[in-house]
């Protein structure tokens, strides 16, 4: 995936190798913005501007990250942007599991315990599990084993007929919530891998065993998309929200996510609950 290429994705990305040119066009054409609109927003003349793009003039660095912050590129890819225009790469990337992101991670693992009893994942850019807190593991029960061996998918369990699917009760909206929400994120990143993902994900047959229908009533159905598993404490119905860094100044805080899933009802937050001194005895 990090092997330098001489080629555009399959996404559109420029290879490694392109020229600042073609990123920069890569990403002004992403962000649907005519050179006109980003001189405006970069407050750059236009003909300087297309000098950059086509190479005939170099831009500095300080005009890069203009340039980056201006069209909302990603900070992998600013990386990319500066070492096309031929300067080093600005933003870290380290594992989360790095002693310098020891504090980072302690700080992951605290919303992930404290949002307990109820459960919370964190997952990479590519949707892999990073974290999580004793109630995921509960709730992944029954899974087939090649889908929860590390890196574990989260949205590739959520789908796969051997996964989670058949115990979804309201299948075919959560398969729905979760394709466009994927597609957001590409048309956001334009990365293959995760154009990959979608592809595999929307191939995935159907569940044998599927309800295909909200199995309980909520207040929130109209608002939010709930996720309602079938568990052997009966039907669970959540909602959740996403958490992210807000100003992070390194690669993989910015790409990851804490996935929060709160009780739609009194039921729901029973169970959880008792399942959570389960987890605790």
């Amino acid at each position: 995936m990090n092997t330098p290429r001489t080629h555009s994705s399959k996404a559109g990305q420029p290879g490694a190798r392109d020229p600042f040119g073609a990123h920069l066009r890569h990403w002004r054409t992403r962000r649907r913005l005519s050179q006109l609109d980003l001189a405006q927003e970069a407050e750059v003349s236009t003909r300087h501007l297309s000098y950059v793009e086509t190479g005939r003039a170099a831009p500095s660095r300080e005009m890069v990250l203009r340039l980056a912050e201006r069209l909302d590129v990603p900070l992998r890819e600013r990386n990319a942007l500066l070492v096309a225009a031929g300067f080093a790469p600005m933003y870290r990337q380290r594992s989360l599991d790095d002693p310098a992101m020891a504090s980072a991670r302690r700080a992951v693992d605290l919303v992930l315990k404290g949002h307990e009893p109820f459960p919370a994942l964190a997952v990479d850019r590519h949707w892999n599990l990073v974290a999580h807190n004793a109630l995921v593991p509960m709730l992944m029960a029954g899974a087939a084993p090649e889908l929860v061996k590390p890196p574990i998918n989260v949205l590739r369990l959520s789908l796969h007929p051997d996964g989670l699917a058949s115990r979804i009760a309201n299948f075919a909206q959560w398969r729905t919530h979760l394709l466009e929400r994927l597609q957001q994120q590409i048309a956001a990143t334009g990365d293959a891998v995760l154009q990959a993902l979608h592809d595999e994900l929307e191939a995935f047959p159907a569940p044998n065993v599927s309800h295909d229908a909200p199995a309980a009533d909520t207040d929130l159905s109209g608002v939010v998309v709930p996720f309602q598993l079938a568990t052997p404490n009966g039907v669970l119905s959540f909602i959740s929200t996403t958490t992210i860094f807000g100003t992070p100044v390194d690669v993989t805080l910015q790409e990851l996510a804490v996935e929060s899933f709160f009780p739609a009802d009194a039921q729901t937050a029973a169970a959880l609950t008792e399942m959570a001194k389960q987890a605790a005895g």
